[in-house]
């Protein structure tokens, strides 16, 4: 008893436990509701009197109340808390960039005291509420960055105070609503991003005499600029860019006089620049880039005081006006790809901070301008494809602020500043095809930034400086074709994030230096055409990821290291040098023939290198004697080996029936499949083992997959573990699952001698290696959509319709196969998990899921994945059929392809991603497409769509770019109009 009475007595004497007002508790309700995970609220502790003093609370200094709630980035997820809706004098609720899933409810409309409601950048799906202008006193609506569909509600339309309305990035259909001028309060319109039909900006938008801003680009916009619009008198920020715009640029923008910002670009504008730029004296921004443009750049839009001009990828021409040096505010100018001539103004930069300046592949000639680094805030300087000469100024050697030059493909000559050598930001120097002379500059230790130098095709001269080795952020180091003497660098072995070495046709001379095995990285080695000499060094071997080796014209001496044959190359040259003795067996072919020839100490029969050398006659009957000696004996063993064989033929043939399984019908015998497995029917290998192309007797095809044996002398048990692995799971998976784009498992053998197994054979061979050869460029875009389609549904068949569901865990473009009219089909399943496997325990390091490039971002900190690391691989293999590009590519630095083209989308837009050997024609679509495979590389999981929704997606996608009769849901015909009755524009 006597403890009971002392829980009892310290019970009553303890306060409550909460004295939080309504309110509060509201707040604690909408806490329980959001998931927290970076404890962004955790200062919400429902033991305090009030709300006001927590994490994004902010009440009214008079009467308490709770005003506003506002969470930016504070990685929230859960759906729409209705409770806020329960705090009568809430006035702004804001909660951008966090991940507020599931629809947004009708309910939210009885927040009715709200004036502002922004839940941008979160996980929105589903339509819009009608209900939303229920609210009277909302005057800021901004939803933009959610996956909201369907059309804007018409209701939008009776909005009584609505001033800012974004809707920009969503996934809205329907056209850009004409009802919208209803709503005459508008400041501020964003509907930039949406897939909306093709239609033509509403004229009753004009009505808008608040607006300020208009943001509809890529709308599926096209005709032209309404005449109503020269009525937005307040327009501050007019985009219309990344549409379908067409004629010329209207004259009616000289009467919107507000105009800070014009963005034309990446439309259908003809004919010339009109005039009229005079009465724009606010302009700051103007962007007309990738049109049709014609004529000269007026001098009047040169005299306005603007911060960026943007008119690359036109048809300008004639000369750059002298008045664009006086603009004070200039910072970013880029005119490349047009057909402008001349000299650049001499005073470009003097008198303006200029940051950027790119005028590429234009017909510019003249002087560099002394003056472009004044203001000390020049970053870019890119100059290639005109006719620059003279020297560069030294004044460009003292601009510490620079960090990319491309000055290639000029005339520039003399001794480049000293200083320009050594300046700490530059990342990229490329020089290269130009007329400089002189050394390279000792400086050079100070550019600690740089990644690349190309100085290939000029006159340089003098030794590389041991200087260079410092560069420890060097990736790529270019000089080929220059007048460079002296020994190979020994401080160049200590450049381990090297991936690119061409020194080739110089004049250098000694030995390559030993320890160049530390540069793991290197994946291209050109020495050739110098007065290099010594024997080329066993280290070369141990380079792992080198698949370019050039050493020839040189004076090497010595055998072949047998260390070569480690490599992976697909460039291999050694000819013209003095090597001795016998070639490595694996480069004994024909096909290598002339990567040895020109030297005139090697011999080897089976490449004709060396022809047979008798000595004096004496010696002839030694000859002689060893022949009829060696044919002797040659008659003896193969009539020893034919009696041997037909006993262990018949007893190797039995075991091996025994331990053979088949998953479909075959029309050709077992024993047929091991005739076939010689070194000359090998068409691929990897990890795993080696990949043959057996022709049987019935005139099929097939492929056979050999796995290696386990290495039991000083193999690990990892690797044991994964050749066994492999095999069963290849078989456990395919053995079961039947799908037009999953590649058939015909059948397997698996005995103590061998593992292997038969699959139908795919002509057309990987997509990777197709896409990524010379032969790249012939694959057009309706092959590589077709191809996209049928790899995403396969992938979908693994994830939703088997039972348990398979993730393939290594989705590559070398992985999907093409059959001979280019259908795809998914391959080696050596690592995929089937159901609950997948949430097993992280494999080991051994056998690490995935290839680099590909790999989903999540696997950093965890060693699981899943279905969302599948479509992550995915996007990336959309990526590649979009931009022609390899997964992983010197030119991206550090980063991958999804990173690239995400950066790259963000600085200069989606056509510079594209790959040039794409047809137009397919524009609209393809950039739909690409549109997908970045919802597919989301770096968060979650945000990722399903390989089901993929496929639907991209069934959209076709559908769009089809003719304007096709089939609905039932195989009917279903016309298909656009809004006017016109048959201009993509299909509605």
């Amino acid at each position: 008893m006597l403890p009971l009475l002392l829980f009892l007595h310290l019970y009553l004497r303890i306060p409550p436990t909460s004295s939080l007002n309504q309110e509060g508790l509201y707040l604690q309700q909408v806490k329980l509701s959001l998931s927290d995970p970076s404890a962004s609220l955790s200062d919400w502790n429902p033991r305090h009197d009030t709300p006001c003093n927590w994490t994004g609370i902010t009440c009214d200094p008079l009467t308490h109340s709770v005003s506003s709630v506002i969470l930016p980035s504070a990685s929230l997820s859960g759906p729409f808390p209705a409770f806020f809706c329960r705090l009568p004098f809430l006035s702004a609720l804001s909660l951008p960039n966090n991940s507020i899933n599931s629809s947004l409810p009708p309910s939210v409309s009885a927040c009715r005291s709200l004036t502002l409601l922004d839940l941008s950048e979160n996980l929105l799906a589903g339509p819009i509420p009608r209900t939303l202008p229920d609210m009277p006193n909302l005057k800021h609506l901004n939803l933009d960055g959610n996956s909201l569909t369907g059309e804007i509600p018409e209701s939008f339309g009776s909005f009584r105070g609505l001033e800012t309305l974004g809707l920009a990035g969503n996934l809205l259909t329907g056209t850009v609503p004409g009802f919208l001028s209803n709503v005459t309060s508008l400041k501020s319109l964003q509907l930039a991003y949406n897939p909306f039909r093709p239609g033509r900006l509403a004229p009753r938008l004009g009505n808008l005499s608040n607006l300020e801003t208009l943001w509809v680009s890529q709308c599926n916009l096209w005709g032209q600029i309404p005449e109503t619009f020269s009525r937005l008198s307040r327009l501050t920020s007019l985009d219309v860019s990344n549409n379908r715009l067409n004629g010329s640029i209207p004259t009616l923008i000289f009467r919107l006089t507000s105009l800070v910002q014009i963005e034309l670009f990446n439309n259908s504008f003809t004919g010339e620049i009109p005039a009229g730029w005079s009465n724009l004296t606010a302009l700051r921004n103007f962007d007309a880039s990738m049109n049709r443009l014609v004529g000269a750049i007026p001098d009047e839009l040169c005299e306005l005081p603007l911060a960026s001009l943007f008119l690359y990828e036109n048809e300008l021409e004639g000369v750059l006006p002298d008045s664009i040096a006086r603009s004070p505010n200039l910072f970013e100018m880029k005119l490349f790809t047009n057909r402008l001539t001349g000299s650049l103004p001499t005073d470009l930069g003097k008198n303006s901070p200029l940051q950027i300046l790119d005028v590429s592949e234009n017909q510019f000639s003249g002087k560099i301008p002394p003056n472009l680094c004044g203001k000390g805030a020049l970053v870019e300087l890119l100059l290639i494809y005109n006719t620059f000469s003279g020297e560069i100024p030294v004044s460009l050697g003292q601009c510490w602020s620079l960090s990319r030059v491309r000055m290639r493909s000029n005339r520039l000559s003399g001794k480049v500043p000293a200083g320009f050598w050594g300046l700490p930001h530059v990342s990229l120097l490329d020089l290269r095809e130009n007329l400089f002379s002189g050394n390279i500059s000792h400086i050079i230790s100070g550019a600690f930034n740089l990644s690349t130098l190309s100085i290939s095709q000029n006159r340089f001269s003098g030794v590389i400086p041991n200087e260079i080795g410092s560069l420890r952020n060097l990736i790529e180091f270019s000089a080929s074709g220059n007048k460079l003497s002296g020994p190979f660098p020994d401080t160049l072995v200590h450049l381990g994030l090297l991936q690119k070495l061409d020194l080739s046709k110089n004049e250098l001379s000694g030995r390559i230096p030993t320890g160049i095995k530390s540069l793991v990285q290197l994946n291209e080695l050109n020495l050739a055409d110098n007065r290099l000499s010594g024997e080329i060094p066993d280290e070369i071997g141990s380079l792992s990821v080198l698949n370019y080796l050039d050493l020839s014209e040189n004076f090497f001496s010595g055998k072949i290291p047998l260390t070569l044959q480690n490599l992976k190359l697909n460039t291999l040259n050694l000819s013209s040098n003095d090597l001795t003795g016998g070639i490595p067996p694996n480069y004994a072919k024909e096909v290598y023939r002339d990567s040895f020839v020109g030297n005139s100490g090697l011999c080897d029969d089976l490449v004709g290198l060396c022809a047979q050398k008798i000595g004096d006659k004496s010696h002839l009957w030694i000859l002689v004697s060893m022949f009829m000696l060696a044919g002797i004996v040659f008659v003896i063993g193969v009539v020893w080996f034919v009696l041997k064989c037909r006993n262990l033929k018949k007893t190797k043939k039995a075991a091996i029936m025994s331990k053979w399984r088949s998953f479909h019908k075959l029309g050709f015998s077992e024993f047929e499949i091991l005739d076939c497995l010689s070194e000359d029917n090998i068409i691929g290998s990897g990890a795993s083992g080696k990949v043959y192309k057996a022709v049987l007797s019935n005139g099929e095809v097939v492929a056979v997959k050999l796995f290696a044996r386990s290495n039991t002398d000083g193999a690990t048990s990892a690797s044991i573990s994964w050749d066994k692995n492999g095999f069963e799971i290849e078989v456990e998976t395919l053995g079961k699952i039947r799908h037009k784009n999953i590649v058939r498992l015909w059948c397997c053998c698996n005995t103590e001698t061998s593992k292997l197994l038969v699959y139908e054979y795919m002509p057309n061979g990987s997509l990777g290696d197709l896409l990524h050869s010379s032969k790249g460029g012939l694959l057009e875009w309706p092959t590589r959509f077709r191809i996209a389609l049928d790899a995403a549904e396969g992938l979908s068949y693994l994830h939703h319709d088997c039972v348990p569901p398979i993730v393939h865990r290594d989705v590559k473009s070398n992985n999907i196969l093409l059959d001979g009219e280019f259908g795809a089909k998914i391959a080696d399943f050596g690592v995929a998990k089937i159901g609950d496997a997948v949430n097993q325990e992280a494999d080991s390091m051994s056998v690490i899921a995935g290839s680099c490039g590909y790999i989903a971002p999540e696997y950093a900190y965890t060693l699981r994945v899943n279905e969302k690391s599948d479509i992550y691989s995915f996007g990336v293999v959309i990526l590649e059929l979009v931009t022609g590009r390899r997964p992983i590519d010197q030119d991206f630095g550090e980063k991958g392809l999804a990173a690239w083209v995400s950066t790259t989308l963000e600085s200069k837009g989606r056509e510079q991603v594209l790959d040039p050997h794409l047809d137009s024609t397919y524009r609209e679509q393809i950039f739909r497409v690409l549109d997908i495979g970045l919802l597919c590389i989301s770096p968060l999981p979650i945000n990722r769509p399903s390989m089901r929704r993929v496929v639907k997606l991209l069934q959209e996608a076709r559908v769009d770019n089809e003719p304007k009769t096709a089939t609905n849901k039932d195989g009917k015909l279903s016309p298909y109009y656009y809004e006017d009755g016109s048959d201009q524009g993509s299909v509605v």
